[in-house]
C-alpha cells in the first residue's frame, strides 16, 4: 500500500522535487508583504495607492516568478531528472482554490479596515488553513517538510498571542493612525512576512538536497 501511495504523489513530488514551487510561493507572499509595507508607510496620496501601480507590480512579480520558474526547470530540473507535467486537472483545482480563497483574504482585511473591525484573530485562522493547505499539497509527498507544516501552524497562535506593541512597530509611523486598524495590519504584515520566510527556507533546502542528490548530464566531446 505504501508503494501505491508514492505511486499517486509522485507527480506532485515531482512539481516541487527541486523546491523552486516553494521558492515561488515565498517570493510571492513576501513580495505582497513588501507591497503592503509601502501602502502602509506611504501617504494616502502617493502612487502605491494607485490601481495601476497595484496591477503593474503583481503583474510584474508574477511574470518574474513564472518565468524565472520556467527558466531554472528547463536548465536544470529537466535536464537532470527529466520532463513530467502535471494532469491538468491538478492545476485547474488548485487555481480555482487559491484564487476565490485570496480574492476573499483581501476583501475580508480590506472591509475590516474600512470598517474598523478588530479581527487580528483571524489573521491567525489564515495561518492554519494555510499550513492545512500546505500539509495536503506538500507535506504529503515530503515527509521532512511536515516539521514546515507545524512551524506554520507554532507560528500562526505565536502572532494570535502577540502584544499590540509588536504590531504598531510595524505599522507605525503611517496613515494607519486607529488602533484596531494598526492592529490588523500589524498581524496580517508579520503573518505575509513569517510565512514566506518559511516557504523559502523550505524551498532552499530542497534546492540544495535536489542538487546534492542528482547529477547533471555529462556533455559529449565533439
Amino acid at each position: 500500500m505504501d508503494q501505491v501511495g508514492d505511486l499517486l504523489n509522485r507527480h506532485r513530488f515531482y512539481n516541487n522535487i527541486d523546491g523552486v514551487g516553494e521558492l515561488s510561493a515565498g517570493f510571492m507572499l513576501l513580495g505582497f508583504a513588501l507591497l503592503q509595507w509601502l501602502q502602509v508607510h506611504a501617504p494616502e496620496g502617493a502612487i502605491w495607492h494607485r490601481m495601476y501601480v497595484l496591477i503593474l507590480y503583481v503583474g510584474g512579480m508574477c511574470a518574474a516568478i513564472h518565468y524565472g520558474t520556467k527558466a531554472i526547470k528547463k536548465h536544470i530540473t529537466y535536464p537532470r531528472t527529466g520532463f513530467v507535467e502535471c494532469r491538468k486537472s491538478e492545476r485547474w483545482r488548485a487555481a480555482a482554490i487559491a484564487a476565490p480563497l485570496g480574492a476573499l483574504v483581501s476583501a475580508g482585511v480590506a472591509v475590516a479596515l474600512w470598517r474598523h473591525w478588530d479581527i487580528s484573530a483571524a489573521v491567525s485562522l489564515f495561518g492554519l488553513a494555510f499550513a492545512a493547505c500546505y500539509a495536503w499539497g506538500i507535506a504529503r509527498a515530503v515527509r521532512w517538510k511536515w516539521v514546515i507544516v507545524w512551524a506554520i501552524a507554532l507560528e500562526s497562535f505565536v502572532i494570535a498571542f502577540l502584544p499590540a506593541s509588536v504590531f504598531g512597530a510595524l505599522a507605525g509611523d503611517s496613515w494607519v493612525t486607529h488602533p484596531v486598524r494598526t492592529k490588523l495590519v500589524g498581524a496580517w504584515l508579520l503573518s505575509l512576512m513569517s510565512y514566506g520566510a518559511m516557504l523559502l527556507i523550505s524551498g532552499s533546502i530542497s534546492l540544495w538536497l535536489y542538487l546534492r542528490h542528482t547529477q547533471a548530464p555529462v556533455q559529449e566531446e565533439q
